[in-house]
Formats: structure tokens, C-alpha cells, sequence
């Protein structure tokens, strides 16, 4: 089967995490026909070099620049169109795919052909050592999903497979705080698209403290409340699981400290 990788590169990017991405997918057991990089902006020269050395070097590597930044969810959108194949493998370009990533979600897709979206399940890793911090699992079945969701993301984003057309239908990528993915998924669950995660960790993810920060404070919490308007508006939750979520939430982006939301977030939610 055939099929894209989709990231999305912007100046805060560590050059020599971007260098291990691409080194992970091109050496992945399956091999992608293209790797779709969306440039997000101005970014540092260093990072050019390195974006410039690879594409050079090997030619699916597909370059696609923005003159500003537009974030997540624009930069996504974007790169999507350049795809050329309906199935889209989407890599964030700190994180290292696992060798048989590939190999693993479409052998399901095999024997899923209806499947819209798989995921699967990461080791999470120290930014700078790469030492396992913990592993972050999500719902396996189409039915897990679409109850997982009424609360939370039910896909770890940087491992996702999709259909093209089926994120075309509902809407693509559209901007919206730390949460782009989260609301595709849920657009899609209204629509009826089927989705699946494999059982096994298929990717690296670096995480640091500054993700635990990025998860607290007013701002995300507006993002996550935000978030539950619109689930409740596609008839995927009530008003009573809509006020419970946001009370939860409140207690945990802000009223809790950062350091007890990071130990929380590492033991509770994973």
C-alpha cells in the first residue's frame, strides 16, 4: 500500500531531532513513496541546512515552505493537498518512528480495509537521553475510541495513518489551541468513520517539563472547554458530561500546581 508522511517543521525545531525523524522513516522497514514537510515559516539557518541536506540527498523528501508562521493546524491543512497518495502517515519532527512502524499499520489496514484512521501506542523518552519515561496507550477498537473520546484525545497524533479523502470530507486540519487533531477526530466520529489503534508501541516521543507547563494554565483550559462545546455540538456528548469534563479539568490545568500536574499527568493518564 501506498502512501505519505506528513510533519510539519517550525523554527523552535532542534535540528538534530529533525536529522533522527527523517533517519527513523527512511530507515523504517516500509518505505513511504513521499515525505510531505511542511516548513512553518521562517526558520533558523541551521535548520535549513539540515531540511536542504536531506532533501538533496533523498528525493521523496519533499519541501514546502510558508513565508509566516500559521501553526499546527494551518501548516497541516496545508500539507495535505501536496500529498499525492490517499493514505497520510503523519511524524512530528522531534519523535523517532520505531523500525516496523509501518509495517505493523498496514498490515491492519489489510485486514481493516474500511478503517479510516489507525494509530498506535508510544514509549514516551527524555528529550536529551532518550531514556523511557513512561508509555502512553490508547483505546484499540472503533467503539473504545468513540467512548474515549468524550473525555480525551483517543489517538497519540504523531502516529496516526489516515485516509486523505475521509480528513478532506470532514473538514481538514482547522486551527484550534493544542488541539488540531483532537477535533478532526471528533468530526470524523460524527461523520461514522471507523478508527483503530495497534496494540504496540510503534514511536519514540520526547517529552520534557515544558510539556507538562503547556498543559496548564487559563489558556489551555478556554482550548479544552472550547474543545467540549464542540463535541457536544457534534452530538458526541451531553450537557451533564460537558460540565463534569470541564470541572475536572479546571481542578487539573488550574487550580493544580505544575509539579503535582506533571507527576499526575505521568502516572494517572498514562
Amino acid at each position: 500500500m501506498n502512501f505519505s508522511v506528513l510533519m510539519s517543521v517550525y523554527a523552535k525545531d532542534h535540528p538534530a531531532w529533525v536529522a533522527q525523524a527523517f533517519d527513523s522513516l527512511l530507515t523504517n522497514s516500509v518505505l513511504p513513496q513521499e515525505i510531505v514537510v511542511v516548513v512553518d515559516g521562517p526558520i533558523p539557518s541551521v535548520l535549513q541546512e539540515t531540511l536542504s541536506q536531506y532533501s538533496q540527498k533523498y528525493p521523496i523528501i519533499r519541501l514546502y515552505p510558508l513565508e509566516k508562521n500559521s501553526g499546527l493546524g494551518a501548516a497541516l491543512a496545508h500539507g495535505i493537498q501536496k500529498c499525492s497518495q490517499e493514505w497520510v502517515a503523519r511524524m512530528d519532527a522531534d519523535d523517532v518512528a520505531l523500525p516496523d512502524r509501518f509495517e505493523k499499520q498496514l498490515a491492519f489496514l489489510q485486514t481493516h480495509p474500511d478503517t479510516a484512521v489507525v494509530g498506535g501506542q508510544i514509549q514516551e523518552v527524555d528529550s536529551e537521553t532518550l531514556q523511557p519515561v513512561a508509555v502512553r496507550t490508547v483505546p484499540q477498537t472503533n467503539a473504545e475510541i468513540k467512548h474515549f473520546l468524550r473525555m480525551r484525545c483517543p489517538f497519540n497524533h504523531m502516529t496516526v495513518m489516515f485516509k486523505k479523502s475521509a480528513v478532506l470530507e470532514s473538514g481538514n486540519y482547522q486551527p484550534f489551541h493544542l488541539m488540531e487533531d483532537y477535533y478532526l477526530w471528533a468530526r470524523m466520529a460524527a461523520k461514522g468513520y471507523l478508527m483503530a489503534n495497534v496494540p504496540d508501541i510503534v514511536l519514540n516521543a520526547r517529552v520534557d517539563a515544558a510539556m507538562y507547563w503547556r498543559r496548564g494554565g487559563w489558556k489551555y483550559f478556554k482550548s479544552n472547554f472550547a474543545m467540549s462545546q464542540k463535541l457536544r455540538e457534534l452530538g458526541l456528548i451531553s450537557w451533564p458530561t460537558q460540565l463534569y469534563s470541564g470541572l475536572v479539568r479546571f481542578c487539573v490545568q488550574v487550580l493544580m500546581p505544575n509539579s503535582v500536574r506533571s507527576l499526575f499527568y505521568r502516572k494517572a493518564l498514562r
